[in-house]
């Protein structure tokens, strides 16, 4: 019995001998998981970035070019003075030019780490605090006739769900920097 379960477990690499860095394939042991995982990875990271370039430069998709912030518009400050819900009033409160430029880090750093498959788990982790802060901003909870097309939960929770997902499912190693990366910092918190 003992021969035939350990035929049937993935063969584990020695961590030991390799320094003790875990790689995806470690943790994820089917080769389409790893590329799914992968491509959920570069999707997320590709939904951040497009975003903060929309924004700096106002394409005209969610950003018009009058609001641009290379145009004088102001990207979170916008979006915290203008919101309607029970959370309004301490997101307009908290509104700054300090806000934007925070915002804006915040979408290119979580963009450009998820596409590259480097720094994963910071990336996770803060892109996972900005979509609770969006969620919390447009609060859908009580707000029935508002376009929410569920009381509860949305968008945001996938998105941070993925974020998470790859970060710990180590999706950088598969079509990314994230096994140079393992290599230079470790299994930390910046892998």
């Amino acid at each position: 019995m003992a021969s035939l379960l350990n035929e049937t477990r993935p063969a584990h690499r020695d961590h030991e001998a390799i320094g003790g860095i875990r790689h995806q394939e470690d943790i994820v042991t089917s080769a389409l998981l790893r590329r799914l995982l992968a491509g959920g990875r570069i999707l997320i990271g590709w939904t951040f970035l497009w975003a903060f370039i929309d924004k700096v430069f106002g394409l005209g998709f969610t950003t018009p070019s009058e609001r641009a912030w290379i145009n004088g518009g102001a990207p979170a400050q916008g979006f915290m003075k203008n919101l309607e819900g029970p959370t309004a009033a301490f997101f307009a409160n908290i509104a700054g030019p300090w806000a934007d430029w925070l915002f804006m880090a915040g979408l290119l750093g979580i963009g450009v780490a998820m596409v590259a498959g480097a720094g994963l788990k910071i990336a996770a982790w803060s892109g996972t605090l900005l979509l609770a802060f969006m969620y919390l901003a447009q609060l859908p909870i009580g707000q029935a006739g508002m376009g929410f097309t569920n009381p509860v939960t949305d968008s945001h929770w996938i998105e941070a769900v993925l974020l998470l997902v790859s970060a710990y499912g180590l999706a950088g190693d598969t079509w990314g920097l994230g096994r140079w990366w393992g290599r230079i910092v470790g299994n930390g918190w910046l892998r």
